[in-house]
């Protein structure tokens, strides 16, 4: 199988293509039939079935045509949701789960430190709440600094120098386990044209000098306004309004009138996958109208060239580290931090069957000007 020129023109515009039929389906059913089987609590990240669904799939021809050489993965994050209706509690962005849009809104940038929410309402300045917050991570209070880790293992800062708070891949590749093709059963969502949004807006924070990503210009790591007074800052908002102005239909709003970015559920079934670039916004839905929990098996891809030394797994989303924060050797000379602080902000150039496309349609993708942008509610 390949991809045509229109698919790459599309992935180029929007971000990421659905692929149809291409896994095999005795591949799709030895995987469904793994975890079936699976005990209780058992860890399936690395079971060859899983991790065949790339490796022995077309999705690694495909990908290697469109992107170039990456480790086959030995590890995934088996995603599964399970059926649920909205509840009162606090989730990443500080609202309660109830009152935010779109089958709950979780729509963030990958790569970025986080934490279980605050399920109480969080006391003290935004300085106060700041240090109380990263003193909740599985190291406890050792003050503002790179080896600080969240409860997802990523890293506050990925570099000593704390210059870049995000961390960097390639890819992504979504294959689903289940029917998705109904709205509301647990789909990954994402802004087709979000990816643009997101590049540019790290090349911004560049520009300026010191940190990329959180903490950096525009972008505050938590949202003391939020209800309960710690919610993360998963986009910023200059991405969050620009996305917005994009969508022609009117955003929904939470109860305090702030307004969300519309995400699109990405439609699939057994036998489908998707690949999306690494700067697309994303996020999980509650699963209200499936039958089933929700089965999204997703890897983390990176493009060989930037590290040929570094093995990546297919689940961290910060390969320039160890998977719980550990500090990697590099030879003298290879700085990982300036590297993939360049892959994010300049996307395509690790997409290598990509480049004439780019050569042929960058002239077609809106600009977006971040300087003075603020979400008003």
């Amino acid at each position: 199988m390949h991809v045509t020129d229109e698919q790459r023109r599309e992935f180029f515009h929007r971000g990421y293509i659905i692929l149809k039929g291409v896994i095999p389906d005795e591949i799709v059913e030895k995987a469904q039939q793994r975890i079936k089987n699976a005990e209780k609590g058992e860890n399936l990240m690395g079971a060859d079935e899983i991790t065949g669904l790339v490796n022995h799939s077309y999705v690694t021809p495909i990908l290697n045509e469109m992107m170039g050489e990456f480790d086959p993965p030995s590890l995934c994050q088996v995603g599964i949701i399970k059926k649920s209706e909205a509840n009162g509690h606090y989730h990443g962005y500080g609202y309660k789960d109830h009152e935010v849009p779109y089958y709950g809104y979780g729509l963030h940038a990958e790569g970025l430190f986080s934490l279980g929410a605050p399920q109480e309402e969080m006391q003290g300045t935004e300085d106060e709440v700041y240090r109380q917050m990263i003193a909740r991570g599985p190291k406890g209070d050792i003050g503002r600094s790179a080896d600080v880790i969240g409860s997802n293992m990523v890293p506050l800062f990925q570099d000593p120098e704390l210059t870049l708070s995000v961390g960097s891949c390639t890819a992504f590749a979504i294959v689903p386990l289940n029917d998705q093709r109904v709205e509301g059963c647990g789909q990954t969502a994402v802004v087709p044209g979000g990816h643009n949004v997101l590049e540019q807006y790290y090349r911004w924070q560049d520009e300026q000098g010191g940190i990329v990503g959180p903490e950096g210009p525009g972008w505050p790591r938590f949202n003391i306004n939020s209800p309960n007074r710690a919610g993360f800052n998963l986009l910023p908002d200059g991405v969050q309004q620009k996305m917005i102005e994009m969508d022609p239909e009117s955003p929904e709003k939470t109860p305090d009138g702030r307004p969300w970015a519309r995400p699109k559920q990405i439609l699939m079934e057994p036998g489908d996958a998707c690949i999306t670039i690494y700067q697309m916004p994303h996020t999980g839905t509650r699963n209200e109208n499936g039958t089933e929990s929700r089965k999204n098996m997703i890897y983390r891809i990176r493009n060989k060239k930037r590290q040929p030394n570094v093995v990546v797994t297919g689940v961290t989303d910060h390969p320039d580290r160890g998977q719980q924060g550990e500090w990697l050797e590099y030879e003298e000379g290879n700085d990982p931090y300036d590297r993939s602080r360049h892959a994010l902000t300049h996307m395509w150039e690790e997409w290598e069957g990509m480049q004439d496309i780019v050569a042929a349609e960058s002239d077609k993708v809106p600009q977006f000007d971040f300087t003075g942008v603020k979400l008003e509610y």
